[in-house]
């Protein structure tokens, strides 16, 4: 028996973050990154609009790229001294991916990274708040796949968090509103991350009927609309937010490959330098293209096909290993 689950409501286009006002709830804290949200006047429409919903609204503030260890626990700390029946997290990967974390040690405090890393056998959410992501980078689609990825840097792991649990109650998607999604964010960020997750999704063993043609629009969409976005079109922006996240929805039931397992791996083994993981899922997706594609030969070439590369499978597969190549 085979499982397909996505998050219960995602609301998209222009002026979906006002939804906020309709959440139904008491209280609600607001789990943000660096300051980018704040500056552009994001952070301060959501808590407006929260407060019009009738609820109290507290920040947790500061979550740093990559999300350690120590600031899940600090803010799981501050929900439980505030009490939240709604978590919102409003950011790229790293807020979102921190706040998922916080609201399991949140309702389970007595728990610990090494029994959440289990996959797929966490205990109930929802017990104490409902969660809603509100991406702001098209990229790591987060806010609906079933994990998050947390870094110990004492130790140099990560600990990869897995659970349809995890679902959002609603995600807002908002149209590429935020312009960071530019230069080397929108090479490393958008491509390689919305990309390598359809990819992997569509080869992988756990493939099927509901993922692939999930993966094949994201890869679509993303090699149509990414020059168009790079140049600051936002309604090209708005369509890579829907790609990465049409490949967030087929990588969260098809899973990942070995490009997203050593991408990890170099990620919390080069901490002090920080390699982006949009940048290791670069330098390692067209090798690892190479190194499949006699097992996957087949599906590799339907993903060329699909972007017009034509050839024999073995053709089309190396062809798209060398396009991968010459993208970077």
């Amino acid at each position: 028996m085979s499982r397909f689950c996505l998050p219960r409501d995602i609301y998209h286009g222009k002026g979906c973050l006002e939804e906020l006002k309709n959440l139904k709830g008491k209280k609600a804290i607001l789990v943000v990154g660096g300051g980018s949200m704040k500056r552009q006047g994001f952070l301060d429409r959501a808590v407006g609009y929260l407060k019009e919903a009738g609820m109290e609204v507290q920040l947790f503030e500061g979550v740093e790229p990559d999300p350690s260890v120590e600031t899940v626990m600090k803010g799981a700390e501050a929900m439980r001294a505030f009490e939240p029946d709604w978590i919102v997290s409003m950011g790229g990967g790293s807020p979102i991916d921190a706040a998922k974390a916080m609201w399991a040690f949140y309702e389970y405090p007595d728990t610990t990274f090494e029994e959440l890393c289990t996959p797929f056998n966490f205990p109930e959410l929802r017990q104490k708040a409902k969660f809603c992501a509100i991406p702001s980078t098209s990229g790591t689609a987060t806010e609906v796949t079933a994990f998050s990825v947390i870094t110990n840097y004492q130790t140099g792991v990560k600990y990869p968090l897995a659970d349809f649990k995890y679902h959002s109650g609603c995600c807002d998607c908002r149209s590429g509103s935020c312009r960071r999604s530019s230069g080397k964010t929108g090479l490393h960020i958008q491509v390689w991350m919305a990309l390598t997750h359809a990819i992997e999704a569509y080869v992988s063993t756990l493939n099927g009927p509901f993922t692939d043609p999930l993966a094949l629009q994201a890869i679509e969409m993303v090699l149509d609309y990414l020059p168009a976005s790079y140049n600051c079109n936002m309604d090209a922006r708005e369509q890579m937010h829907y790609a990465q996240c049409l490949a967030g929805m087929a990588f969260s039931n098809a899973l990942l490959g070995i490009v997203h397992s050593m991408a990890h791996k170099t990620g919390a083994a080069f901490s002090t330098g920080h390699i982006p993981h949009g940048c290791a899922n670069a330098i390692y997706l067209p090798y690892v293209i190479k190194f499949n594609a006699k097992a996957a030969e087949g599906r590799y070439a339907d993903i060329a096909r699909s972007v017009g590369i034509t050839g024999t499978d073995a053709e089309c597969s190396m062809r798209s290993a060398r396009r991968s190549m010459n993208t970077m």
